[in-house]
């Protein structure tokens, strides 16, 4: 294949790719790194980037993707009267504190092990959601004080190895606190403002003169992912909003289900390859 026409066909993978994740995030509340972390990573070795920093490089440039598309799905859900403001305020200094950890991780850390974080989270997450079960609900209401604090770090943390806008994580802390999916989703999307900021700016810095890196990367964060994925994003998240307030509570829950449930698949896969 010449290189023009691989070019074209890798632009219109994350085009592509780049609409649905906005979508994605509009219906879900989460970034959309869920599938930008896989598809990046399959992009990224189809242009011969060297294992050691192909996982870090996707899940990087997916928190700097998620930037706009979450501002968007945030104000989406926001209008609609379906955020709690509150729980934001309390969860942004210790999701912030738990990215920038997550960041320093990534730099030493082996990529299976990123693999391994995103797989387990999602799909304990994915479980439950198609389930429907309520007998994992921890309590009828998120707690007070320095545990609130310490759900936010973890899902600073744990967002920020997996290369997501916090939705998954945040979601089933709420909803095994008795909080609608509703709620959750609308949320979580102001979440992922919290998170993609620090996390990408976490991971140029963490990528600063690492080796086999390909052109146009600043740390890990690649720039033509950033420009091939942003645009069709930001274009489709409205989309989301609109379908996920259609939506039944059931009928949300399965979708988000099944959606993490193919993602772990893929994932698993690729750590069994190795």
């Amino acid at each position: 294949m010449e290189i023009t026409s691989e070019f074209a066909v890798l632009a219109a993978v994350m085009l592509l790719a780049g609409a649905a994740t906005g979508i994605l995030a509009g219906v879900f509340g989460v970034g959309g790194g869920a599938l930008m972390v896989p598809v990046l990573y399959e992009v990224f070795g189809l242009m011969a980037v060297s294992d050691e920093v192909r996982m870090p490089l996707a899940v990087g440039t997916s928190l700097a993707i998620i930037i706009p598309t979450s501002i968007k799905s945030y104000r989406g859900h926001r209008s609609r009267g379906a955020v709690d403001d509150a729980l934001l305020r309390s969860w942004a200094v210790p999701i912030i504190a738990g990215v920038l950890i997550g960041a320093v991780i990534a730099r030493y850390a082996s990529p299976i092990v990123m693999q391994i974080v995103f797989v387990a989270v999602a799909g304990t997450n994915a479980v439950k959601l198609i389930s429907g079960t309520t007998r994992w609900d921890i309590a009828t209401d998120l707690p007070k004080g320095w545990l609130l604090r310490a759900y936010g770090g973890l899902i600073g943390l744990l967002s920020s190895l997996m290369g997501i806008g916090g939705g998954q994580i945040a979601n089933i802390i709420m909803t095994l606190h008795g909080r609608a999916i509703h709620q959750a989703v609308a949320t979580s999307a102001g979440i992922g403002v919290l998170i993609s900021v620090p996390g990408a700016l976490g991971y140029i810095l963490a990528g600063l003169g690492q080796p086999g890196l390909p052109a146009g990367a600043i740390g890990y964060v690649s720039l033509l992912g950033i420009l091939f994925f942003a645009p069709t994003t930001v274009l489709t998240a409205n989309l989301g909003v609109r379908l996920a307030h259609s939506l039944s509570r059931r009928k949300l829950e399965l979708a988000f289900g099944v959606f993490l449930l193919l993602v772990c698949l893929r994932f698993v896969w690729a750590i069994v390859a190795q």
